[in-house]
């Protein structure tokens, strides 16, 4: 087995009280207001008093959170829900770029240290689970993304593309989400929050923001048993293998699978590999 590398999905939780766990959810229940049920005066208002609380709490985990929060206030201020028409192309992923970039530059030139932090590569090798797991991915997602689209109707919440460029647009949108999700959920959200908190804590912590945003992203009805144990996943396997490549690898495979069932869902026939 891989020996887990010194990154700072590695780092003991630091020496923060118990009661830190409460502001840290409230910044997650935030992104549950913000992003799932689309109220914003009450999630920022939540996030606020999150932020206020972790500050009262201790220092450290008042700057951390504080991060984390600057990145769900960015987020929060377009819609995310699925959409290649280019102003939205183009405004989506402005804010999803400030989202990721704004809490690295403040903990940079603000905070003077490197707590945000996107280890391309551990150092260490990937075990024969860990490989077989990649190979494991796409079959999955070939089994149950088709079915879910389909009989959930989920599909329709993404537009129906019959143009090239438009479905160019969407090929490149959903690999860039993907990308994106992994930068700022896993090396941002996980890592800092398992700055203070135990593996597990800080991981139910962040699939609530990640399964927030997805939410709103288009995977609806009962999406959400899918997308809370892939976020699970791949904080876990982050903490395994320190890698950003490995679980960025993992969820880009699955991603071609999201696109191609959904052009099928739209498409019957287009795509002719599904069973459903």
């Amino acid at each position: 087995m891989a020996t887990p590398p010194s990154t700072a999905a590695h780092a003991p939780a630091r020496s923060t009280p118990p009661i830190g766990v409460l502001p840290a959810a409230g910044v997650s229940a935030s992104a549950f207001l913000l992003f799932g049920l689309q109220l914003a005066g009450w999630g920022h208002g939540v996030l606020l008093l999150g932020l206020l609380g972790a500050f009262l709490v201790s220092r450290e985990l008042g700057k951390d959170l504080s991060l984390i929060g600057l990145g769900i206030a960015i987020v929060s201020t377009t819609s995310v829900k699925a959409d290649v028409d280019w102003d939205r192309f183009f405004t989506i992923g402005t804010v999803l770029i400030l989202a990721v970039s704004a809490p690295l530059l403040v903990d940079r030139l603000v905070l003077r240290r490197r707590a945000v932090r996107f280890p391309w590569l551990s150092g260490g090798t990937w075990n024969r689970w860990q490989m077989g797991y990649i190979v494991a991915v796409p079959v999955l997602g070939w089994l149950i993304l088709p079915y879910y689209f389909i009989t959930s109707g989920a599909y329709e919440n993404w537009p129906h593309i019959t143009d090239g460029g438009a479905l160019a647009r969407f090929f490149v949108g959903v690999n860039f989400v993907g990308t994106w999700d992994e930068l700022f959920f896993i090396c941002t959200c996980f890592a800092l929050l398992h700055r203070h908190f135990p593996l597990w804590t800080a991981n139910v912590l962040q699939a609530v923001i990640f399964v927030s945003f997805l939410w709103e992203l288009g995977y609806q009805e009962w999406g959400p048993l899918l997308t809370a144990p892939f976020a699970l996943l791949q904080g876990w396997l982050f903490s395994r293998t320190g890698s950003l490549l490995y679980v960025l690898i993992v969820h880009l495979l699955f991603d071609v699978m999201v696109f191609l069932a959904i052009v099928h869902a739209h498409n019957p026939g287009v795509v002719p590999i599904f069973l459903v």
